[in-house]
């Protein structure tokens, strides 16, 4: 159940940060993050802290519900 939920997550992470035009790397930077671990959350390989989620929201310029958003 939470795999999923993980998933769809970084998906829309990823999704928005390409509407964003950013790169791995950039939103990184953003977040004081390293790429590895933007990557890793991309692809539901780690589970990020929700302080880290907050800070990719807070990157992304966009309401953190967006991210949780699945219907879209």
């Amino acid at each position: 159940m939470y795999e999923e939920v993980y998933k769809k997550l970084g998906l829309n992470i990823k999704k928005y940060r390409v509407l964003r035009g950013l790169t791995q790397e950039n939103l990184a930077d953003k977040t004081s993050k390293s790429v590895n671990l933007i990557g890793k959350v991309e692809v539901a390989y780690v589970r990020p802290s929700f302080r880290t989620i907050i800070a990719i929201a807070n990157a992304l310029e966009i309401p953190l519900k967006d991210l949780f958003d699945f219907e879209n």
